[in-house]
């Protein structure tokens, strides 16, 4: 349901956060499927990873096709005035492009939770974020957000001759805010649900009230913030560093800046990360432990009876209580 030269950058910012969001249960399939056969083991055996090819393919699509049909000149950013300027190959790189991205971003932040770096993991989601809002709001040439406020090609022609708010009146009374928020309910809503949804699955396990520091709710609105709110912002102020500085000084400048935010271990972004209770360890830590704090039991301390002692007979209990009673 956004404009084809964002959708992929959604895409994989969605796969990113529904692995994020799931990432403790992420951990206890990896534990349960430890030792098991390959089957079990497949990756289209995880039912997180179904769920989000699910989403991109029933919702994403679906909506992405419908507006790129009805409105091509908004859809496609006005690269295209209508259907006739629109190439066959943008439609099916836009239908098979959305799940493999979605499939990409679900499957980087799975790798890097279940090895216990959960921070990069959120950063896959922040990366794929920043570069949507950096479509919508700066674009290739500065003129991202009049190109997602003109809904049509006239009104994209007219933009420089009506002020910013009017041009926003025309774009919010227009048919294509309304198909937006139609489908912004459907896509959008699920979308929230299935990620707050696993967020409060994952705290349900056993050890998540050890790594979630606040209320389920507060910490909630902290990943909210952190995975939306955190890009947007920085997406508005590399595009206002660009614009006030050029490209070759305002591109590096941001670069810094995020890197002084995002990277240190004692940076504010960090400590707001901590708070949520997403998983840190590798999932191999809490397989380890149980099975130190488990030695001799079940099939250990059955091979223990029957194997025979170093350099003595064989204990009793073993083989020759089969063998006593036998003559000779």
């Amino acid at each position: 349901m956004i404009q084809i030269q964002a959708a992929l950058f959604w895409a994989y910012a969605v796969g990113a956060t529904f692995a994020l969001a799931a990432g403790r249960q992420l951990q206890v399939w990896e534990r349960i499927n430890a030792g098991e056969g390959p089957r079990t083991r497949s990756r289209a055996a995880n039912p997180y990873l179904a769920l989000t090819v699910l989403f991109a393919a029933v919702l994403m699509v679906p909506t992405g096709l419908f507006l790129l049909w009805q409105n091509p000149s908004w859809a496609t950013m006005h690269v295209a005035d209508s259907h006739e300027g629109v190439w066959a190959g943008f439609v099916l790189f836009y239908a098979g492009g959305v799940p493999v991205a979605a499939i990409l971003g679900f499957l980087a932040a799975q790798i890097l939770v279940l090895v216990g770096a959960g921070y990069w993991a959120y950063l896959q989601c922040v990366g794929g974020y920043f570069l949507l809002f950096g479509t919508l709001v700066h674009g290739w040439d500065g003129s991202g957000y009049e190109r997602f406020l003109s809904p049509g090609a006239r009104d994209w022609a007219d933009w420089p001759r009506d002020s910013v708010v009017n041009n926003a009146l025309d774009f919010l009374t227009s048919g294509t805010f309304l198909a937006l928020l139609v489908f912004g309910a459907a896509v959008i809503g699920t979308m929230l649900m299935t990620e707050i949804g696993w967020l409060l699955e994952g705290w349900s396990l056993p050890g998540a009230d050890e790594d979630r520091k606040v209320h389920p709710v507060l910490a909630v609105a902290v990943a909210g913030a952190g995975v939306y709110g955190l890009p947007f912002l920085g997406a508005v102020t590399a595009s206002a560093l660009v614009r006030l500085l050029g490209g070759w000084l305002g591109v590096p400048l941001f670069a810094v800046l995020a890197g002084v935010v995002l990277l240190p271990r004692r940076s504010p972004v960090r400590r707001l990360y901590d708070l949520v209770g997403v998983p840190h360890r590798h999932w191999r830590a809490d397989l380890d432990l149980d099975l130190a704090a488990r030695p001799g039991e079940d099939g250990d301390a059955a091979d223990s009876g029957a194997r025979p002692r170093p350099g003595g007979p064989p204990d009793p209990g073993g083989e020759t209580q089969l063998t006593e009673g036998r003559p000779g």
